[in-house]
């Protein structure tokens, strides 16, 4: 499959503006627990900064459309694997969550016919990956599962992270962040400890949406 026809297959690739790489996003309507979480106050999904800014340009809505219709095409995965090849970093939903089980094993997949690339995908979706693992699927070393907290100032399940062998990230309103991008210009500059696996926590700073 050519480069160009794999673009247009899955919608496109998202460029967050602090990463060093590459990103894919949905629309957070579409995020099975985040959609849920976004009414309930101090939740991280309430202040979720994918709801403003350029997230509610009409481009980025159609290019989630595009995207979300997408992702059961059957040649989904060999277009995704087409356009990460030369990638050495990808980041999995800057925006979104998993769609379902067939969904994680889809980029599951992709990671590992994309062997020099390390991808990192944060979510919220536990117990999806948690039924993943008990039914004996395994995760590529190259891709880095962190179950996000869902409070502000609250943990990540780090216990259940431990026994599935997966990293965790929380979101902090005080000095208490290990995330340098605040104090570089809200860069990730040269830090990849997103997609450290021996990074086991990272704590994000508290940004307000905007």
């Amino acid at each position: 499959m050519k480069h160009d026809e794999a673009f247009e297959l899955v919608g496109g690739l998202s460029a967050p503006s602090k990463m060093p790489c590459w990103g894919y996003s949905l629309s957070t309507k579409s995020c099975r627990i985040g959609s849920k979480m976004h009414c309930i106050k101090n939740s991280v999904c309430s202040v979720c900064y994918a709801n403003s800014g350029r997230y509610a340009f009409n481009s980025v809505k159609i290019a989630h459309i595009k995207r979300e219709t997408s992702l059961k095409n059957p040649l989904w995965v060999d277009a995704m694997v087409t356009l990460l090849k030369n990638q050495k970093y990808f980041r999995w939903h800057d925006s979104g969550d998993l769609q379902g089980m067939w969904h994680l094993k889809n980029i599951i997949e992709v990671a590992r016919r994309t062997p020099n690339t390390k991808h990192w995908i944060p979510t919220k979706e536990y117990n999806l990956v948690n039924q993943y693992i008990k039914e004996g699927g395994t995760i590529p070393e190259n891709l880095i599962i962190r179950f996000s907290a869902m409070y502000i100032n609250k943990p990540a399940p780090k216990s259940l992270a431990k026994k599935l062998g997966v990293n965790t990230s929380e979101v902090s309103n005080t000095q208490n962040f290990t995330c340098p991008a605040p104090l570089q210009n809200n860069y990730c500059g040269n830090c990849r400890d997103c997609w450290d696996k021996s990074i086991f926590n990272v704590i994000y700073k508290y940004h307000k949406p905007g």
